[in-house]
């Protein structure tokens, strides 16, 4: 299989791990076994202990750990000029970072705050041109970016409210920097994950009936697993997916047809 994805010994960074349930933990567990060089960032003290206890739990070797705080230009800055110190390279990226306050997914939509809208926007949409331009002197041709949305992104489903409307952004942003990295032959690309029970999911008042509702509706009768999204993730990284740029790639055992 390694020969077939050819990720073994590529540079890839992933963001956003925040414990064992992370969709970019699972993506980080897959890359492994594919052999890649894994570089992690952190936000803080309590999340860089957190993600060596995963690391050694689960006997995962990496190369790099780096604190990067996305809300702030001089530590993205920062972050990205180590990583290419240290590796020179980078051919890969896993942006898997979103967050909203809890007082904005609650309550009427209507009564979002300005600020919580901007501090959504920001941390889940924004953090990704910042990322995709300080990587960017890094990023080798063929290099590959993947970023991760959900369905709350297309519709206007209960529970997901402002971050249902920072996906949408997220996504958009996804095609228009595609359009700016094609040239360099740099890809970028969004994985529309189905409900899986993630830190970041416990925030969404509505997320167990939508566990309920993709089981029920879905073609496969089934929710997806963290597993399968990390299998999406290694072909969007991999020279597999060389002719895939700017799609939204739905892994929800295909409830976005009928839900």
């Amino acid at each position: 299989m390694n020969d077939l994805i050819q990720l073994k010994d590529k540079n890839i960074v992933i963001m956003g791990v925040s414990n064992e349930r992370s969709l970019a933990w699972g993506i980080a567990k897959t890359l492994h076994k594919a052999g890649a060089n894994l570089i992690f960032t952190y936000r803080k003290e309590r999340s860089y202990q957190k993600l060596i206890q995963l690391l050694e739990k689960e006997n995962i070797e990496h190369t790099l750990t780096v604190a990067c705080d996305v809300n702030e230009d001089d530590s993205l800055q920062q972050a990205f000029t180590k990583i290419g110190e240290e590796v020179n390279t980078i051919h890969g990226i896993v942006h898997a970072i979103a967050f909203a306050h809890g007082e904005d997914l609650h309550g009427d939509f209507v009564n979002t705050t300005r600020s919580g809208y901007a501090f959504a926007q920001d941390t889940s949409a924004y953090s990704l041109i910042a990322v995709a331009r300080e990587a960017k002197p890094y990023l080798e041709a063929g290099s590959s970016i993947i970023t991760m949305s959900a369905l709350g992104a297309e519709r206007a489903l209960d529970g997901y409210k402002v971050m249902g409307v920072a996906k949408a952004a997220l996504e958009s942003t996804c095609k228009y920097l595609a359009l700016d990295l094609g040239e360099a032959n740099i890809r970028i690309n969004a994985i529309s994950a189905g409900p899986i029970r993630t830190l970041a999911a416990q925030g969404v008042p509505t997320f167990k009936q939508m566990l309920r509702d993709t089981k029920e509706k879905a073609p496969l009768k089934r929710n997806v697993t963290q597993e399968e999204v990390g299998n999406a993730a290694l072909m969007l990284l991999s020279p597999l997916s060389s002719g895939i740029t700017g799609e939204i790639v739905h892994v929800d055992a295909g409830y976005n047809i009928v839900g």
